[in-house]
């Protein structure tokens, strides 16, 4: 059996009594970091797990030898925060377990994604999720132009050191549209930004951070 266990994207006390109890209970935990997985579990009392790494460097070779485990034990799939298989490698495993009938079940929880449209203060029912945009410029540039056509809401995210390049990228290519920027969401310093995107740039405090982007509809 698989769970797919969300876990907090800020404080570590926002996850569910559900999701300590597989946690606690679960026979290993297949992260993206033992760092970051040992460092929530011990936070709740949850020591001496085993634990197996997919992230990023894992090969298809990886991804299916991790299969047959949890076919044959009780496995818990976290990512480094929020709800794993949503653009991270946890996706791949969560399709091959189905291939192969193996019994995978979600745990609810954190979700960015959410957070941010909860906070538009709009009922927004019609969006794009674009997720990650690529690195290389030149594919970057066409991924935003296409973008431009496009009337409803638009979802962005990216890593941490790329947030003052998105905005600067989005001035580029979305200079009339209003947004909605979200930082380091359910933590101390979180931070939400909303306006045209010079007012966003004005209003950054660091180059780098967790973020996520809603461009509003026209």
């Amino acid at each position: 059996m698989l769970y797919v266990v969300a876990t907090p994207i800020g404080d570590v006390s926002e996850i569910s009594l559900r999701a300590l109890e597989i946690l606690k209970n679960c026979d290993v935990v297949i992260c993206e970091s033992t760092k970051e997985a040992s460092k929530l579990l011990r936070a709740h009392g949850i020591t001496g797990k085993s634990y197996e790494v997919l992230d990023e460097h894992s090969t298809p070779e990886d991804k299916a030898a991790l299969v047959p485990l949890c076919a044959e034990k009780t496995v818990a799939l976290v990512s480094d925060c929020g709800t794993p298989g949503f653009c991270d490698p946890g996706a791949d495993l969560v399709r091959l377990c189905r291939q192969k009938n193996v019994p995978v079940k979600s745990v609810l929880g954190a979700s960015a994604l959410m957070g941010l449209l909860s906070l538009s203060g709009q009922r927004i029912d019609e969006f794009v999720f674009r997720g990650f945009l690529p690195a290389e410029n030149e594919a970057r540039a066409r991924a935003l132009k296409e973008l431009t056509k496009e009337k409803r809401a638009i979802i962005l995210m990216d890593t941490p050191y790329r947030l003052k390049k998105t905005l600067n990228d989005m001035k580029e290519h979305f200079a009339q549209r209003r947004f909605l920027l979200t930082m380091n969401l359910s933590q101390e310093e979180e931070i939400v930004l909303e306006g045209s995107i010079d007012k966003l740039i004005g209003g950054l405090k660091a180059d780098k951070a967790e973020f996520m982007l809603l461009v509003y509809p026209v």
